[in-house]
């Protein structure tokens, strides 16, 4: 369409399709509710992310219709852990989750993670605008305006709304946000890559962790025999890398600084083939931005971020949509059916029970993974760690437990598992 179309009306406007803002929009949509996505790109498309998913998704997942997929067609069961640093490897068994049926993770490539969610978000009902972005918001809770740009034409329109979800990237500010982020730059901050390879001699089921000085990072198999690398680097360290290397790209720099630095990633490439181009983002930004006074409620990386050394993100994402959706549905009524007074009281009730859950189980994630990818980009304290798990792999495996590999924040029930009826894969 060209030109404006103004005042259309839902029960709520998502931002942002990756897991988390496609699950919500799939539980609203399936509850009765009017749901907007929006999201800018166009599906499928890569995405810096270690693309694991934990075991205590895999119930989220079934519920969401994508059981038959990932049983089909992700990469093999994770059921080992390895810590690699320099020369050294050591690993320990993965906790399996509980249950026995889906007790082992899995990853799948987000070009493919996200286009099936995105569908089932469709299927439910939800209204799909992709590919189109946010370019204003005004108003606040019980009246949100937002006004949209298709990224592909000069088509614009107008969306009203009572609640308004934010499911953004974390370095994918909003409009009142983003002149702030681009001026913000340091040494330390964390830029996340990403490449694929085919042909590589990563031990199937492997999940390793790797402890760089400067950085830190992992490695997967994922669907269709492809290894997913990807790490984070201190932006210091990387410019003293790309200096050395005049005249080569970033890509290339960060994948010889991995072979260098680390003998795992060296046997593991050996003579495999890159698949696609190096992806690059950032800086990251961990840290928690969920508020109990906020009235833009947020899920995902836009309610906060664990360092990804944790392999938590997907995770974090599909279990916050689940503790959001399930305050937002426990009185059984839209928000759209409620006077202005009523629905304060009850969007200040959603977002403080909401806030809570959130950090209640969350905040430790953060913690342990701030503290271990400090560990890790440090080589003394790395060599340090990897003295400890040799003595005691058990701590890899504790680790595992702690950082939310086999324990859901969410209800499966809340997303219909073992009743799934989404669309077919």
């Amino acid at each position: 369409m060209n030109g404006a179309d103004t005042g259309a009306c839902f029960d709520a406007v998502i931002i942002g399709a990756g897991p988390a803002g496609s699950a919500a929009a799939t539980l609203l949509a399936r509850a009765g509710w009017a749901v907007a996505l929006v999201e800018k790109q166009r599906f499928p498309r890569r995405k810096v992310c270690g693309e694991c998913i934990a075991a205590s998704n895999l119930p989220l997942l079934e519920g969401l219709g994508l059981g038959g997929t990932l049983a089909r067609d992700a990469g093999p069961e994770l059921r080992t852990v390895a810590l690699m640093h320099g020369r050294h490897t050591v690993d320990a068994a993965l906790p399996p989750a509980a249950g026995g049926r889906l007790a082992w993770g899995r990853a799948l490539g987000r070009e493919t993670l996200d286009t099936l969610l995105v569908e089932q978000a469709r299927h439910a009902g939800a209204t799909v605008l992709q590919p189109w972005a946010v370019r204003g918001m005004a108003g606040g809770a019980g009246n949100w305006r937002l006004e949209l740009r298709c990224t592909r034409s000069p088509a614009a329109r107008e969306l009203q709304a009572p609640v308004a979800i934010a499911a953004h990237g974390s370095w994918e500010a909003l409009p009142s946000a983003r002149a702030q982020r681009r001026g913000e730059r340091g040494g330390a901050d964390l830029l996340a890559f990403k490449a694929n390879f085919a042909g590589a001699r990563l031990e199937p089921g492997c999940l390793p962790v790797l402890a760089l000085d400067g950085g830190y990072g992992g490695m997967v198999l994922a669907d269709g025999g492809l290894l997913t690398l990807a790490c984070c680097v201190r932006r210091d360290r990387l410019d003293a890398l790309r200096a050395r290397a005049p005249g080569r790209s970033a890509g290339a720099v960060v994948e010889d600084w991995l072979q260098r630095e680390c003998a795992g990633v060296a046997r593991a490439l050996q003579g495999a083939q890159r698949a696609g181009a190096w992806l690059a983002s950032g800086p990251l930004d961990p840290g928690v931005r969920v508020r109990s006074d906020d009235g833009l409620l947020r899920i995902g990386n836009a309610a906060g971020e664990a360092h990804p050394i944790l392999g938590e993100g997907i995770s974090m994402a599909l279990q916050s949509a689940g503790l959001l959706c399930a305050e937002l549905l426990a009185g059984g009524s839209g928000p759209a059916r409620a006077d202005a007074r009523a629905h304060a009281a009850w969007h200040a009730g959603v977002a403080r029970r909401y806030a809570a859950a959130w950090r209640r189980q969350f905040l430790p994630r953060l913690y342990l993974g701030a503290a271990l990818a400090h560990l890790a980009m440090r080589p003394a304290t790395a060599g340090l760690a990897v003295h400890l798990v040799r003595a005691w792999p058990g701590l890899l495996t504790r680790s595992a437990r702690w950082g939310g590999k086999v324990r859901c924040a969410a209800d499966p029930l809340a997303y219909g598992a073992g009743n799934a009826q989404g669309v077919a894969p």
